[in-house]
Protein backbone atom coordinates (compact mmCIF):
# COMPACT_ATOMS: atom_id res chain seq x y z
CA UNK A 1 0.00 0.00 0.00
CA UNK A 2 1.37 3.34 -1.03
CA UNK A 3 1.97 5.58 1.99
CA UNK A 4 3.07 9.20 2.28
CA UNK A 5 4.56 11.17 5.16
CA UNK A 6 4.63 14.94 4.91
CA UNK A 7 6.66 17.26 7.10
CA UNK A 8 8.24 20.69 7.34
CA UNK A 9 5.40 22.85 8.57
CA UNK A 10 5.81 25.52 11.21
CA UNK A 11 5.15 29.11 12.21
CA UNK A 12 6.59 31.86 10.04
CA UNK A 13 6.15 35.60 9.75
CA UNK A 14 4.55 37.17 6.69
CA UNK A 15 7.08 37.39 3.90
CA UNK A 16 8.97 34.38 5.20
CA UNK A 17 9.70 30.99 3.64
CA UNK A 18 9.12 27.32 4.40
CA UNK A 19 9.83 24.09 2.57
CA UNK A 20 7.51 21.11 2.94
CA UNK A 21 8.60 17.57 2.19
CA UNK A 22 6.70 14.43 1.24
CA UNK A 23 8.30 11.00 1.51
CA UNK A 24 6.76 7.88 -0.03
CA UNK A 25 7.32 4.19 0.55
CA UNK A 26 6.82 3.37 -3.15
CA UNK A 27 9.04 3.56 -6.16
CA UNK A 28 8.58 6.31 -8.69
CA UNK A 29 7.20 3.62 -10.99
CA UNK A 30 4.24 3.52 -8.60
CA UNK A 31 3.58 7.25 -8.83
CA UNK A 32 2.99 9.52 -11.80
CA UNK A 33 1.98 12.72 -10.04
CA UNK A 34 2.47 14.40 -6.69
CA UNK A 35 0.30 17.26 -5.47
CA UNK A 36 -0.09 19.52 -2.47
CA UNK A 37 -3.46 20.53 -1.07
CA UNK A 38 -4.25 22.73 1.91
CA UNK A 39 -7.17 23.26 4.25
CA UNK A 40 -7.78 26.38 6.31
CA UNK A 41 -10.00 26.26 9.41
CA UNK A 42 -13.65 26.11 8.44
CA UNK A 43 -12.88 25.83 4.75
CA UNK A 44 -12.77 23.04 2.22
CA UNK A 45 -9.54 21.43 1.11
CA UNK A 46 -8.10 23.21 -1.92
CA UNK A 47 -5.50 22.25 -4.48
CA UNK A 48 -2.22 24.19 -4.35
CA UNK A 49 0.26 22.66 -6.80
CA UNK A 50 0.93 19.51 -8.79
CA UNK A 51 3.85 17.85 -10.59
CA UNK A 52 3.45 15.22 -13.30
CA UNK A 53 6.50 12.95 -13.48
CA UNK A 54 6.21 11.57 -17.02
CA UNK A 55 5.79 15.04 -18.53
CA UNK A 56 8.06 16.81 -16.04
CA UNK A 57 5.37 19.45 -15.78
CA UNK A 58 4.19 21.57 -12.85
CA UNK A 59 1.00 23.53 -12.32
CA UNK A 60 -0.03 25.97 -9.60
CA UNK A 61 -3.05 27.59 -8.08
CA UNK A 62 -3.20 31.21 -9.20
CA UNK A 63 -2.83 32.59 -5.68
CA UNK A 64 0.55 30.86 -5.18
CA UNK A 65 2.02 31.11 -8.68
CA UNK A 66 5.40 32.78 -8.56
CA UNK A 67 5.73 32.22 -4.81
CA UNK A 68 5.61 28.43 -4.50
CA UNK A 69 7.66 25.79 -6.33
CA UNK A 70 6.88 22.07 -6.41
CA UNK A 71 9.59 19.57 -7.24
CA UNK A 72 10.09 15.80 -7.25
CA UNK A 73 13.28 13.86 -6.54
CA UNK A 74 12.96 10.58 -8.42
CA UNK A 75 15.96 8.99 -6.72
CA UNK A 76 14.70 9.75 -3.21
CA UNK A 77 11.01 9.25 -4.06
CA UNK A 78 10.15 12.53 -2.41
CA UNK A 79 8.27 15.66 -3.33
CA UNK A 80 8.85 19.15 -1.98
CA UNK A 81 6.97 22.40 -1.88
CA UNK A 82 9.11 25.50 -1.51
CA UNK A 83 6.97 28.36 -0.26
CA UNK A 84 8.14 31.97 -0.32
CA UNK A 85 6.66 35.42 0.30
CA UNK A 86 4.19 33.74 2.62
CA UNK A 87 0.95 35.50 3.50
CA UNK A 88 -1.47 34.99 6.39
CA UNK A 89 -3.98 33.54 3.92
CA UNK A 90 -1.51 30.71 3.23
CA UNK A 91 -2.18 29.40 6.74
CA UNK A 92 -3.63 25.90 6.92
CA UNK A 93 -2.88 22.21 7.07
CA UNK A 94 -0.93 21.15 4.00
CA UNK A 95 -1.36 17.63 2.62
CA UNK A 96 0.79 15.77 0.14
CA UNK A 97 -1.02 13.48 -2.32
CA UNK A 98 0.16 10.97 -4.91
CA UNK A 99 -1.49 9.66 -8.02
CA UNK A 100 -0.47 6.30 -9.51
CA UNK A 101 -1.41 7.16 -13.09
CA UNK A 102 -2.75 10.10 -15.05
CA UNK A 103 -1.73 13.73 -15.24
CA UNK A 104 -1.96 16.50 -12.69
CA UNK A 105 -5.45 17.38 -11.56
CA UNK A 106 -7.06 19.50 -8.86
CA UNK A 107 -9.60 16.78 -7.99
CA UNK A 108 -8.79 15.24 -4.60
CA UNK A 109 -10.65 12.04 -5.50
CA UNK A 110 -8.16 11.33 -8.30
CA UNK A 111 -5.31 10.75 -5.84
CA UNK A 112 -4.52 7.34 -4.40
CA UNK A 113 -2.55 8.18 -1.29
CA UNK A 114 -2.36 11.06 1.19
CA UNK A 115 0.00 12.26 3.86
CA UNK A 116 -1.21 12.99 7.37
CA UNK A 117 -0.87 16.76 6.95
CA UNK A 118 1.52 19.37 8.31
CA UNK A 119 0.46 22.69 9.85
CA UNK A 120 1.65 25.95 8.31
CA UNK A 121 0.91 29.15 10.22
CA UNK A 122 1.79 32.56 8.82
CA UNK A 123 1.45 35.20 11.49
CA UNK A 124 3.27 38.18 12.90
Amino acid sequence: QLQLVDSGGGVVQPGGSLTLSCASNGTTADINAFAWFRQAPGQEREWVACFTINTDGADYRGAVKGRFTISVDNAKKTASLQMGSLKPEDTGIYYCAARRWGLCTSRPTAFHAWGQGTQVTVSS
